[in-house]
Formats: C-alpha cells, structure tokens, sequence
C-alpha cells in the first residue's frame, strides 16, 4: 500500500496566512467587494459601513500580508486591487489536501470490503 504525498510544510504555511486573512467576515467581505468592484481607495470600501477607516486600514494590511491584496497610487491616492495569483495557491492546497481525503476513504473502503 503506498503512503499519500503529503503537501509540503512551506506550501502549508503560505496557505495558512491566506486562509486566516479570509477567516475574518470583514476581510472576506472586502475581498468580494474587490473582487467585484475593481481597485477601490479606504473611503470607498468604508462607504455605507460601520467600519472605522483605521479598521479598514489595518484589515488591508493583514490580507495585503497574506498576498491577497495590493495597493496602487493613482495620483494622490491609493487605491487597493485583489491579487488572484495567491488564492490560487490556496485552492492548490485544498485540492491537494482533498485528493489526500479521497485516498484515504478509498484505503478505508477497501479495508471495510475485504
């Protein structure tokens, strides 16, 4: 019987700051909305919340630190756009982790049906 591969610890590692910056409601709502409605500044995506503009501040630099998102000046102001590329790390580890899941339901089933 051969052993699974095991996702790698570095691959863990860059997964798990990006998976802890999406487990905040409010930076997963931040992404959508960049997701949704392109680069935005602070005031924008403060517009018709509760949230202080210094919470907004620092819940981009979490997910900036995370490689979610990335922010551009645009004359005087600063502008904040998603970055894809690292999710689409994060989606690698769940499907890797997934077909680990699926490997070992398979083991189980064959063991249960001897």
């Amino acid at each position: 019987m051969t052993k699974p591969s095991a996702l790698k610890v570095p691959v863990l590692r860059k997964s798990a700051s990006i998976f802890a910056a999406l487990g905040d409601e409010t930076r997963l709502r931040m992404v959508a909305a960049l997701c949704a409605g392109g680069a935005m500044s602070i005031a924008q995506l403060t517009a018709g919340t509760d949230i202080t503009r210094q919470a907004v501040t620092k819940h981009l630099l979490v997910l900036a630190e995370a490689g979610l998102v990335r922010d551009v000046k645009q004359g005087r102001e600063r502008l904040w756009e998603f970055e894809p590329s690292h999710l689409e790390e994060a989606r690698r580890s769940l499907e890797a982790i997934a077909l680990q899941w699926d490997q070992a339901l398979a083991r189980l089933k064959s063991f249960v049906e001897k």
